[in-house]
């Protein structure tokens, strides 16, 4: 068996029983279960969600997007193997700690294998919940065209690239396009400030203006246990997104919760302690592999100019890249993956098979 098979990239064609269309993102892909396989869930594993809350298989992929694109490698490589086992199991990783130090609830119900996640639908906060640590990317290109305005925040004069910042700072951004919200282009990922927020909680929706204020502070629990426990293996929590929503529990309570992946090297920057006390960043991250890129093909702007998507999607369709360059991504997820949980990352022979499996003999979800 060849390295590219062991490679989920196809994750939507499941047999899993449901009566709605699977929707398939850019890395996982969503099984709506039908009401009564949800009900049924509900009672026999004993979720804490209300009776009837609609649930469901949320099923990962190794495939690997970058500016907005998806990339694949030479020899059928139609992704990054181990990259899937390793999100979820950092995500698995920080959601538990988050439990046992009593912050808030995730989505995630059951996990019934490294690839899957049993999950309640809940009803998502327009906002990319964003903090920054230190000034780098985005905040850092905007900053030495001469901007001092960041997300509302002024920043002081005198910051220099890839250092820490006077203090955590919280950026949101436009989480899918909003229509409507004045000050606020109707695009996606359009950077917003705390006032933006204020102005139209419910068009971000928030049910109540003060949860403006329990989200930030969801932010930056988050934000400050995930840094503390890097610190320990001597990795920087450089910056990261989270994203939140709200669902019903058992006893008919409403509470804002944490969605989505948490911590991950997708959705954060995590630099090594030791190399950047040397002066130089080494990215524990998907930071790496965009880097990669933008150092890879001649025009570099094609990845960072959205006016150019068209020309963008040709690159990651006609360009299949080294299988060097995706195993040493492969290295750099399971190796960050194991140093958070401690234990190995098992690339699995056939993940579909196994899903399969146990979604049908545990779960009576596959006819």
């Amino acid at each position: 068996m060849t390295i590219a098979n062991k490679v989920l990239a196809v994750n939507n064609d499941l047999p899993i029983r449901t009566d709605k269309p699977v929707h398939s993102g850019k890395v996982r892909s969503v099984y709506w279960l039908t009401a009564d396989d949800s009900r049924r869930l509900i009672k026999e594993k004993g979720y804490n969600v209300a009776a009837d809350t609609p649930l469901a298989i949320m099923v990962i992929s190794d495939r690997i997007s970058a500016f907005d694109c998806i990339w694949h490698g030479e020899g059928g490589m139609k992704g990054v193997p181990g990259k899937g086992a390793a999100l979820n199991a950092i995500s698995n990783h920080w959601f538990k700690l988050f439990k046992d130090n009593g912050l808030a609830d995730s989505h995630i119900l059951d996990i019934p294998h490294p690839f899957v996640w049993i999950v309640q639908k809940a009803k998502p906060v327009m906002i990319e919940a964003i903090c920054r640590q230190y000034i780098t990317g985005s905040m850092w290109r905007s900053y030495v065209k001469g901007e001092r305005e960041f997300c509302g925040i002024q920043l002081p004069e005198g910051l220099e690239k890839d250092t820490k910042l006077p203090e955590l700072l919280q950026t949101p951004s436009t989480k899918g396009i909003l229509e409507g919200i004045p000050g606020v282009p109707a695009q996606d990922d359009v950077n917003i400030t705390r006032k933006n927020i204020e102005d139209n909680f419910a068009a971000f929706n928030f049910k109540a203006a003060a949860d403006i204020t329990l989200y930030e502070k969801l932010l930056k629990e988050g934000f400050d246990l995930i840094s503390g426990e890097l610190a320990k293996l001597d990795q920087i929590f450089i910056d990261t997104k989270f994203e939140f929503g709200y669902v019903t529990d058992a006893s008919g309570n409403d509470k804002l919760i944490y969605m989505d992946e948490v911590g991950t090297p997708d959705s954060s920057r995590i630099w090594d302690g030791s190399e950047y006390r040397n002066g130089k960043v080494v990215e524990n991250s998907k930071e790496g592999f965009r880097q990669l890129l933008l150092n890879h093909f001649p025009d570099s702007d094609i990845l960072l100019n959205k006016d150019r998507m068209s020309e963008r999607e040709a690159l990651a369709r006609d360009n299949a890249l080294p299988e060097s360059v995706l195993m040493a991504v492969s290295d750099t997820y399971t190796g960050i993956a194991e140093k958070i949980t401690g234990e190995k990352v098992v690339i699995s022979d056939d993940p579909k098979a196994e899903v399969v499996e146990i979604l049908r003999n545990e779960y009576n979800l596959i006819d």
